[in-house]
């Protein structure tokens, strides 16, 4: 009786968290376009409904009814699974994420993460990182020469970053001896002062960064920078199949704000008198705001430049605050 109302709980964690994520993947491309339009002093979405607000329902159907198209000279079985590989490792990544502190329902404790593993932290960016499959399986299966230079940017840019962020993490794992993202939450109980982010802020600066070079947001989308390879690896997409992964690069954006907030800032330990969901709410939209903001502000970045930054100055800081923290530690 027991191991069923765990497999039902946790069934019913994974539709929620793959719904409301969904969701929130498709209102962020409304709030996008809010804040690049508010920024850059336009009004943005404004004709469909009340403030725009139903230009959602106008893309969605869209994405659901447009044609969707396959190349005479793609490898078709694989250009049709690379879209689904590129949302469902997104998703699949957030299964050891907590989201909030746990709370009681009609007496029934209910724990915000659909697996509590002791190696979370591992197991996210790990899962995360299976995802260059999509764009790399895309790019190479669409018989188009700007999406095969979209998937070899892919394999370059997202792999190096990882290197980066796999190395950052590093040092705030040796203070908490750790790589559950429960304890590295608790480990920053105590208000703002325990926060990682004071003890590790080279750490956060480098995986802040490389957090932006992994989800290929603007200006760091080298993959499908449309005045050099025209769309990149979903140039030859169309329809939903494109759509999937708009929705995994969202869903991305939403897990790295997660992890950061919770591995450096605090996590959903309380602040003050803000309660500990909302204070989780509140860092995660901020960075959420941070990817737009940088989107607008900053201009694109050429690939020879992201790959010397990340080789010869973000990975060298890497390693030098992880020795730093071991002598430290000693």
């Amino acid at each position: 009786m027991l191991e069923t109302a765990v497999v039902v709980e946790t069934i019913v964690k994974a539709v929620i968290v793959v719904s409301i994520v969904a969701a929130m993947a498709g209102f962020a491309t409304f709030i996008e376009r809010k804040v690049l339009a508010f920024m850059q002093r336009r009004l943005g979405p404004m004709n469909v409904g009340p403030y725009g607000l139903l230009q959602l329902a106008a893309d969605g159907i869209k994405l659901f009814t447009k044609e969707d198209i396959i190349p005479q000279n793609a490898v078709k079985p694989i250009f049709m699974i690379a879209p689904v590989i590129a949302a469902v490792t997104a998703f699949v990544a957030m299964a050891a994420v907590p989201y909030f502190p746990e709370f009681t329902l009609f007496g029934y404790v209910i724990h915000p993460i659909i697996s509590d593993i002791n190696v979370a932290l591992l197991y996210v960016m790990g899962v995360a990182s299976v995802g260059i499959y999509g764009p790399l399986l895309a790019g190479m299966s669409s018989a188009n020469k700007w999406s095969l230079l979209g998937a070899a940017r892919a394999v370059v840019q997202m792999l190096s970053f990882e290197v980066v962020s796999g190395l950052s993490v590093l040092a705030p794992i040796m203070l908490i001896g750790s790589l559950s993202l429960i304890d590295i939450n608790d480990y920053q109980v105590g208000g703002m002062s325990h926060w990682l982010i004071w003890k590790q802020p080279l750490a956060f600066i480098l995986f802040a960064m490389s957090g932006f070079m992994e989800t290929n947001r603007a200006p760091f989308d080298t993959i499908e920078f449309e005045a050099e390879v025209v769309a990149g690896y979903a140039t030859e997409y169309s329809g939903m199949r494109w759509g999937l992964f708009f929705i995994g690069e969202y869903a991305n954006m939403i897990t790295i704000s997660v992890l950061v907030s919770i591995v450096f800032m605090g996590g959903y330990n309380p602040i003050w008198f803000i309660p500990g969901s909302l204070a989780m709410l509140v860092k995660v939209s901020l960075w959420i705001f941070i990817f737009l903001w940088v989107r607008a502000a900053w201009p694109h970045i050429r690939p020879d430049q992201l790959m010397w930054v990340c080789w010869k100055v973000l990975m060298p800081l890497a390693v030098v605050n992880i020795l730093i923290t071991g002598f430290v530690l000693i």
